[in-house]
């Protein structure tokens, strides 16, 4: 019998690939507070990765991870194979958070995670396409979109801490 679609506001991590292109680990997200970013290597805000690593290093044990979605939408910001990509994170950031696969996350082929992400809005009210490289999304345990944070907005501003103590509470 096929598994049930989640409601509309929720998030599913069923169907997603790790950069090795084995389905990735669900015991990485299930239950926790997830900070889904689309990331890129090659942006202006790509130093970005250090604090993602930092939230990761911070509230890890505590429930919570980062999950890097490389993205090539933008400008072409993220043309490397999955080894390139990991590479380069693991060896000029340091991150040890878990890595999407690349996923589309605007237009048509829009991967099922972000046509549920950009169903929900930012704190202005407008929900709808990723702006650019570096958004980001709080989704708390029980898989519901807290909060979306446009990709301007450092990873360790007040804003996302603020939320990801509400969620670990």
């Amino acid at each position: 019998m096929p598994e049930a679609t989640p409601p509309p506001k929720l998030v599913a991590w069923d169907d997603l690939l790790g950069l090795d292109g084995q389905p990735l680990d669900r015991e990485q997200l299930a239950g926790k507070a997830v900070l889904v970013v689309n990331v890129a290597s090659k942006c202006g805000l790509t130093p970005q990765y250090e604090g993602l690593e930092r939230l990761q290093r911070t509230y890890g044990d505590r429930g919570f991870t980062v999950l890097g979605v490389p993205c090539n939408q933008f400008a072409g910001q993220e043309p490397g194979t999955p080894t390139e990509i990991e590479g380069f994170c693991r060896t000029t950031y340091g991150t040890t958070f878990p890595m999407a696969a690349k996923l589309e996350v605007n237009g048509r082929r829009r991967h099922r995670l972000y046509q549920r992400l950009t169903a929900v809005p930012d704190a202005d009210g407008c929900a709808g396409e990723i702006e650019w490289n570096f958004e980001k999304f709080l989704v708390a345990p029980s898989g519901e979109v807290l909060a979306r944070f446009r990709p301007t907005v450092a990873p360790e501003d007040e804003r996302i801490v603020e939320q990801i103590e509400r969620a670990l509470r």
